[in-house]
């Protein structure tokens, strides 16, 4: 199976995309309302397809408000006869379409309509349209009759009693508007309100939809901090949730779980809230409390198996997907092949093919698992078996930022407990960047963690042997002890071919006793396992040197000259080799050029002849005062810095027909040409944009034409 579509399936199968703080809420739609209609609900929010809801509805003859009942069908085993106990969930429709609070209304409640707004029972009881069918009510209940004309009447039509308005009969378009009750004040819900004024929605105390959930997200934190009521503070959260203001929702659900420390959606909620701000460790604590509190939890399962697969816990991942409920069997299979990512991964470690692993490790995070540490390590360690040392320290620093799950601390990976894995590559790749102190305290951690397992063993020792040759080697090299400090490199060679320090360290033991072949062999050795290891490239030069190949000597420096164009050491080296490599090829060698010292012109013939030669040329126009004497001397510096460049004088009081040529009106001066094509001019610069000037053009990069006191123009 191609990675690629795999990772996709895992994608649409265990994304938190659908990481919605959970609700589970009766459907309060009333058949009288124009604006709320009745509508079934789908609970649970699972991604996985499983979970729902029946929805019926009763309405009070005597005032029109409706009480909603719904009959949930709870992931997991719930006896039906339990109350609800998470109550105020997220579901998926609950996240387009908020509703009104959990639980019944009680007896009371509906009893506290305006009795301005009673029907008086003399009349009749009243026949009341909903848009689908013809509803009579009698004795508080509706019955309902099927009408196959549903666009006839608008929702919400109340006639009077004994009269049914006759289809296709155009009806008078009130003069005041009506609206509908929300359940608050002196108004059940669906009771309609006549001329829209006169009844506030909510009052102090209730976080009814139209007072606090409307607002601002300041104002909806400050009054839920006023609430006594937990549901009533975990709908504000839910709010919150759904606007994306993860922090404030976080404080709420903080707020429920102090009022009600029991409640299992409380805590389900948090973790979804800690999800979506990345806490990802903080998150599966939640859950594993929510499920303490109540085993058949079924979306606090489906989040902790979310969870348990970002962080590579498939085992864990697949037991809270069983206990969810009954999960497809497509999910399943997900997980049963990413399971065969790891199994592959880890027979290509045994094998030593590490392409592979590093295929199948990048694969397993992309499919899902992109908060484990321990892939995170493997991919690392591919990365340093491929000699790809820096690549994997990078990869290795970000597994600081993630964090090791106390739930998992006995998971096993490639034999060893998962915890110590990470401390176990650690340790690899700190001795291989030479930083063997912290690897000997990344091997002891790894250690202790797994003792027992072999491979810590193993490397532990091996560490300490070579920690141990490498600062042996040193006090023997620092004393003078050359031969010995060679053979003291050697033994920590033993212990690790493949650590590209000690093979540097020990070509300068041989190029001290003038062993120069060996210090190049070295030095190549070192440069494989860590290409463009610039220790490693300058004393392959200077070895190059003293057996006379300047041309591998010269090809060497050059490379170092683009990476530290800054290093005078590098430039003067460099200037040698090459004078050298053209005295070898029998060319003549120009020693007022090549002498590092800067050249003086008077004539404007010479002047254009040492600018159009190959190289850069720097022109340094001056005359005899304090500041020009001062910035002589600076150039003179740059001259013995940058030997390969080609610096020239020019006295503009012995030579005024080359300042007229030149346009020389401002003195000190200067003029940057690159195999004769003028790259910058700069009048009275400071020394450092002088040099950074020359450096730029030795680099082939250009700056703006025109200068003046140093600064662009």
């Amino acid at each position: 199976m191609g990675s690629d579509s795999l990772t996709g399936r895992f994608r649409d199968g265990f994304s938190l995309g659908d990481n919605k703080p959970d609700v589970k809420e009766h459907d309060l739609g009333s058949p009288v309302s124009p604006l709320m209609t009745t509508r079934s609900l789908v609970t649970g929010d699972n991604g996985y397809g499983i979970g729902g809801a029946n929805t019926s509805s009763s309405s009070s003859g005597s005032s029109g408000s409706v009480t909603g009942r719904t009959n949930n069908t709870q992931m997991g085993k719930r006896s039906e006869g339990k109350p609800d106990s998470h109550s105020g969930e997220l579901s998926l429709s609950s996240e387009t379409s908020p509703s009104g609070f959990d639980g019944q209304r009680s007896a009371a409640a509906l009893r506290s309509s305006r009795p301005g707004h009673r029907r008086s029972l003399s009349t009749g009881s009243p026949l009341i349209y909903s848009g689908k069918t013809l509803t009579t009510t009698s004795n508080g209940i509706n019955s309902v009759s099927s009408n196959s004309i549903s666009n006839v009447f608008p929702s919400g039509n109340i006639c009077p009693s004994g009269k049914v308005l006759k289809a296709n009969i155009a009806h008078r378009t009130p003069t005041r508007t009506d609206t509908l009750g929300s359940g608050t004040g002196n108004y059940g819900h669906g009771s309609i309100i006549r001329g829209g004024g006169g009844a506030k929605l909510g009052n102090p105390g209730s976080l009814a939809e139209g007072n606090l959930l409307m607002g601002g997200e300041t104002s909806i934190v400050k009054r839920a901090m006023a609430i006594s009521d937990p549901e009533e503070v975990k709908r504000a959260a839910n709010e919150l949730y759904r606007r994306g203001n993860f922090v404030e929702a976080l404080s709420l659900y903080d707020r429920a779980i102090s009022l009600f420390p029991e409640n299992a959606a409380c805590r389900s909620n948090r973790a979804a809230a800690l999800t979506a701000l990345g806490r990802l460790g903080e998150a599966v604590r939640e859950c594993e409390e929510a499920v303490r509190l109540d085993l058949s939890y079924g979306r606090a399962h489906q989040r902790l198996a979310a969870l348990y697969l970002r962080f590579g816990q498939v085992k864990k991942s697949r037991s809270h997907l069983l206990l969810s409920g009954q999960p497809d069997h497509s999910e399943l299979q997900k997980l049963k092949s990413f399971d065969k990512i790891l199994n592959q991964c880890a027979d290509a470690r045994k094998a030593g093919d590490w392409r592979s692993v590093l295929k199948e490790a990048e694969a397993a995070i992309t499919a899902g698992a992109d908060f484990s540490p321990q892939l995170v390590a493997c991919k690392a360690e591919a990365l340093l078996k491929l000699h790809q040392l820096e690549e994997a320290d990078s990869c290795l620093s970000n597994v600081s930022k993630m964090e090791t799950l106390a739930s998992c601390s006995q998971t096993k990976f490639f034999g060893m407990l998962a915890e110590a894995y990470v401390f176990y590559v650690r340790a690899m790749v700190e001795m291989a960047l030479g930083r063997f102190d912290n690897a000997v305290q990344a091997a002891e951690r790894a250690s202790k963690i797994n003792m027992n397992n072999l491979e810590v063993s193993k490397l532990l020792s091996n560490v300490k042997m070579v920690a141990r040759a490498r600062s042996r080697g040193f006090d023997l090299f620092s004393s003078g002890r050359y031969t010995e400090a060679c053979t003291a490199y050697g033994e920590g060679l033993k212990y690790d071919s493949s650590n590209h320090v000690l093979y540097c360290n020990r070509a300068v033991c041989w190029a001290k006793i003038g062993l120069w072949e060996q210090s190049v062999e070295d030095c190549n050795q070192a440069l494989k396992i860590q290409p463009n290891y610039t220790k490693a490239l300058l004393r392959r030069a200077a070895s190059n040197a003293k057996l006379e190949r300047w041309e591998d000597a010269v090809k060497d420096l050059e490379f170092l000259r683009r990476e530290l164009p800054g290093d005078s050491e590098v430039a003067e080296s460099l200037h040698q080799a090459q004078v050298a490599l053209k005295r070898s090829r029998g060319e003549v060698v120009d020693h007022r050029t090549d002498s590092g010292e800067v050249e003086e012109v008077s004539t404007l013939d010479k002047l254009k002849a040492a600018i159009s030669s190959s190289g850069v040329s720097v022109v340094h126009f001056k005359v005899s005062n304090d500041i020009c004497d001062e910035t002589s001397a600076f150039v003179n510096t740059l001259c013995i810095r940058y030997p390969s460049v080609k610096f020239i004088k020019v006295d503009v009081e012995e030579s005024m027909s080359i300042a007229k040529a030149e346009g020389i009106k401002t003195v000190p001066a200067f003029k940057i040409y690159k195999n004769g094509e003028k790259l910058i001019e700069t009048i009275r610069p400071i020394h450092r944009f002088l040099e950074d000037s020359v450096r730029s053009c030795i680099v082939q990069q250009t700056l703006p034409a025109l200068c003046h006191d140093g600064k662009l123009i």
